[in-house]
């Protein structure tokens, strides 16, 4: 049977951990009650011999006397009374605990009831804090429905009486003196002003229903007509205490009111918009009822952990002061109310109406996602496609004695043609090796990475799913250097054999871009659309997940100049010649292998001053600066490579040491939150999830270690050309595991920061923005 506080531990929601019951450390306060109610045992003096029958009496009397009293047959409220009592400045209950003279002399039971009123306390205040700001999340949503509602309507009339050319901005305002001005322009216009009044009368008419009301703002210019082009606001009464909803973005206005420069084009714009608003509605329900969910369970466990631990205090004191206690609990506010109840029953309606069209069983399948069930096939498979690797790798090792293909006649040529593509599948397969290291970790910490990453967790990535992918390309990509030998033993023309690893890579890519819904579709899309944004990284708003991706491509930088030569091979047709020399030298080779170099670097940098300019923190010009850096410091390294001389190694070794150093503070500082001073755990942080603290050391001295990886580079050691190869290869293999060593840590640090601020629900953007009612 799993203890309690195992069961709590793996249910609670690990963001809002510190607002529950501290039942680990009630228990320590049993304990010690217990240490003292304990009766001492008398010392052993010589000549004793032994305990007597009437050493027993006093104990049993008092058994006895607490049997006649009926302390311990009946709960008794005068065991304790709990006080509920009403802060003046913030209107919070409080509760305190009174004990019975039976309890006044000891201590540690006095301490027990007292931890457990601020326990309650700390319980109570935060779910009247989450209740009520989910319920004002509850009533905004409503009214952007209703907005939304209102706009569709409006739209379907327009679709239905005219078309939507017919509906001008100058209509918007029919009382305003500019188009009063306007009016006398031409007769021909008044008509068609008219037909667009009435039809703007009604828009306002259907959005007033609401309590939206309409203000003139300031000229923006005209038409191609010459009429005023007028700006608009929409505002809505202060009807909660703490903000109004202005109705509709200034593009869903325009959108809707401006006449089109094509015909019907307006009409697609408008359903457009109206969709995209009605998404983000959509997504917004959804994570309102999880958040209510967790609320839920928040309030559930924390009562069955008020019951177990009164119940062990029972067993412990041999009094029955729960029964009491426990009364006052469930006439609390987590336990009494039942707001949350019914916003969910709402939510629920709401959603099967207007989202499932009155479908409850799809309605439930948005709202409270089935997850897959793990499957022992997946670990069958890692475990069959494990040993097919180790055995095609042993036969592998052979096959490439026997055949000689290191011998050096052949070494240049299979070194330069095979070993890119073969190493690009080696190091991608290393990297989702880590990655999966990294999701069981996670898993086992209980860091949420499915929320930070904003995952589905119903089709999000788990860790046997990563290792199978990884065994899987492995296992096809010795199963081809396989292939490869043996058709080269047995006769086959270098120029045939050798589009075998390009092949592969072809089927590879032809299956990340499959549309078919086989082999892990949503997490392959989701790949595709992270690096699209990478690519694109000033155009698009950065998530967490996009500079997290970015922050891999930096660490594969060889797999990407392998991606670089293979593509050279196959663009020049270089597997019937073999002149390899073409693909590694001249002026526009030296020019690609600078832009692979930078290019990670300088998508990271861009995404920082996008994430700048968005937010504002110079922080993030601060993080830009470290990769502008390591762009230099590359940059200085490759050219070193090409021109050795005394001058390049100064600027090299300057260079990597100051970016080095820069990057090794963002690690420790910033991204891991390590070297707080003023921390209770030495040189580390406040809060820390790995119980022993070693091991952040150790992580320390290795990330530092594996950061000066470069210095191989400029050392120059003097071997042979596949000794260099197999080198460069280890030392790419030590960044990616570096990298995956990295990534723990990282997403540790946000998951605390996320744990901070109790954020445990995603905040989707509404589609109508928020202002005050005075601006």
């Amino acid at each position: 049977m799993v203890k309690f506080s195992k069961e709590l531990e793996a249910q609670l929601i690990p963001e809002w951990k510190e607002k529950f019951v501290n039942y680990w450390q009630l228990k320590k306060q049993i304990k010690r009650i217990k240490q003292t109610r304990a009766p001492k045992q008398p010392e052993a003096v010589e000549g004793d011999f032994g305990r007597s029958i009437f050493d027993s009496i006093p104990s049993l009397a008092k058994k006895v006397a607490n049997k006649f009293s009926g302390s311990s047959a009946k709960p008794d409220k005068s065991i304790i009374k709990v006080r509920r009592k009403t802060m003046e400045g913030s209107g919070e209950e409080i509760y305190e605990t009174e004990l019975a003279q039976l309890f006044s002399e000891e201590d540690e039971v006095r301490m027990f009831f007292a931890r457990l009123d601020e326990e309650l306390n700390k319980v109570n205040q935060f779910y009247r804090r989450q209740e009520s700001e989910f319920l004002e999340k509850g009533e905004m949503l409503n009214k952007q429905l209703q907005i939304l509602l209102d706009l569709k309507e409006v739209l379907s009339d327009r679709r239905r009486k005219n078309s939507p050319s017919k509906l001008s901005i100058a209509g918007v305002f029919p009382h305003s003196p500019a188009r009063d001005s306007n009016l006398s322009e031409s007769a021909g216009d008044s008509d068609e002003t008219n037909s667009e009044i009435s039809q703007t009368e009604e828009i306002i008419t259907t959005l007033e229903k609401n309590g939206i009301n309409f203000v003139n703002s300031a000229m923006r210019g005209k038409t191609k007509k010459g009429k005023p082009k007028m700006a608009m606001r929409i505002d809505i009464p202060a009807t909660t205490p703490t903000r109004a909803i202005t109705a509709v973005t200034s593009m869903l206005w325009e959108d809707l009111v401006n006449s089109p420069n094509k015909e019907g084009s307006g009409e697609f714009l408008n359903k457009r918009k109206i969709q995209s608003a009605e998404k983000m509605i959509r997504k917004a329900f959804v994570e309102l009822y999880r958040a209510l969910g967790l609320l839920k369970t928040y309030s559930s466990l924390n009562m069955l952990a008020f019951s177990k631990i009164l119940k062990k205090f029972d067993k412990v004191a041999c009094q029955k002061a729960s029964a009491s206690y426990l009364r006052e609990v469930k006439n609390s506010h987590f336990i009494s109310s039942d707001k949350v109840v019914r916003l969910m029953d709402e939510v629920e309606s709401i959603f099967t109406k207007h989202f499932a069209n009155g479908n409850r069983k799809k309605a439930m399948k948005f709202l409270r996602p089935q997850q897959e069930k793990e499957s022992h096939m997946v670990t069958f498979f890692v475990g069959l496609f494990t040993g097919c690797f180790v055995s095609l790798f042993c036969v592998y090792a052979i096959l490439a004695h026997l055949c000689g293909i290191f011998s050096p006649s052949t070494e240049t040529a299979y070194m330069e043609t095979v070993y890119p593509v073969f190493s690009v599948f080696s190091l991608l397969s290393l990297h989702l090796f880590m990655y999966g290291c990294n999701l069981l970790m996670w898993k086992n910490t209980r860091i949420n990475y499915n929320f930070i990453f904003e995952f589905q967790p119903n089709t999000a990535l788990k860790y046997r799913d990563a290792f199978l992918i990884c065994t899987t390309f492995m296992t096809a990509v010795v199963g081809a250097m396989v292939t490869h030998l043996l058709l080269r033993a047995t006769g086959f023309s270098p120029g045939q054999v050798d589009a075998i690893p390009g092949i592969l890579l072809l089927i590879f890519i032809a299956l990340l871009i499959c549309p078919f819904d086989i082999f892990y579709r949503p997490t392959r899309y989701c790949f595709i659309r992270v690096i699209r944004n990478i690519i694109c990284s000033p155009f698009y708003k950065v998530l967490l997940v996009d500079f997290f991706m970015a922050d891999q491509l930096t660490s594969q930088i060889p797999l990407l100049r392998h991606l670089e030569t293979t593509s050279c091979h196959f663009f020049a047709r270089l597997f019937k010649t073999h002149h390899h020399e073409v693909c590694h030298s001249g002026r526009l080779y030296m020019e690609i292998t600078y832009i692979i170099s930078f290019l990670p670097y300088y998508w990271r940098a861009m995404q920082c001053a996008r994430r700048w300019f968005d937010d504002g923190d110079v922080n993030h010009l601060a993080n830009m600066g470290k990769y502008v850096s390591a762009m230099v410091a590359a940059g200085a390294r490759v050219t070193y490579s090409r021109q050795s001389d005394h001058l390049w190694f100064s600027i090299v070794l300057f260079t990597s040491i100051v970016a080095t150093i820069y990057q090794l503070y963002w690690d420790f500082v910033k991204d891991w939150g390590f070297f707080n001073p003023n921390s209770r755990n030495q040189w580390l942080r406040d809060e820390l999830i790995l119980k022993n603290k070693s091991l952040y050391y150790l992580s320390i001295a290795l990330n530092a270690v594996l950061r000066v990886a470069w210095v191989e580079t400029v050392m120059h050691f003097k071997v042979g050309p596949v000794q260099s190869r197999m080198l460069d290869f280890l030392l790419a293999s030590l960044e990616v595991i570096r990298r995956g060593h990295w990534n723990f840590y990282r997403l540790e640090n946000e998951h605390l920061n996320n744990a901070g601020h109790y954020r445990a629900v995603k905040a989707v953007p509404l589609p109508f923005r928020e202002t005050d009612s005075d601006c």
